[in-house]
């Protein structure tokens, strides 16, 4: 990786890794970056196993600058989010009797593979 790739850059590849690695899982995405006029949510997918939809915030590091991927989901940004899952959850024809928040850190550059650290149930 080299110093030239912009944020944007960073965060969508990122972005990949961690839809990547959630189908991996099992997941099925139904959305990336659903947007609305209070903000966007990153990836949204169904996790059978569960019986839910899983709305995953994408979190890339390229440091530690900034702390791990728990440091960066704050009590405010929970909060968010589940206004922007209430949101969509109320534009879906289907209802969901399970709903989860969770976080997918990716970290790129530390070694020759990305690490991805996968929080469930944030909030």
């Amino acid at each position: 990786m080299t110093e030239t790739w912009t944020r944007a850059q960073i965060g969508a590849l990122g972005e990949q890794l961690a839809v990547d690695y959630l189908t991996s899982q099992g997941l099925t995405v139904l959305a990336r970056n659903w947007r609305c006029r209070y903000g966007e949510l990153d990836v949204i997918a169904v996790d059978a196993a569960a019986a839910a939809v899983v709305f995953v915030e994408v979190k890339t590091r390229t440091s530690d600058r900034f702390g791990g991927v728990e440091q960066a989901v704050t009590p405010q940004k929970v909060r968010r989010l589940r206004r922007l899952a209430g949101l969509w959850l109320a534009a879906q024809d289907r209802g969901w009797s399970k709903v989860r928040i969770d976080v997918v850190g990716v970290r790129i550059g530390r070694g020759p593979k990305p690490e991805i650290t996968h929080l469930r149930a944030v909030g």
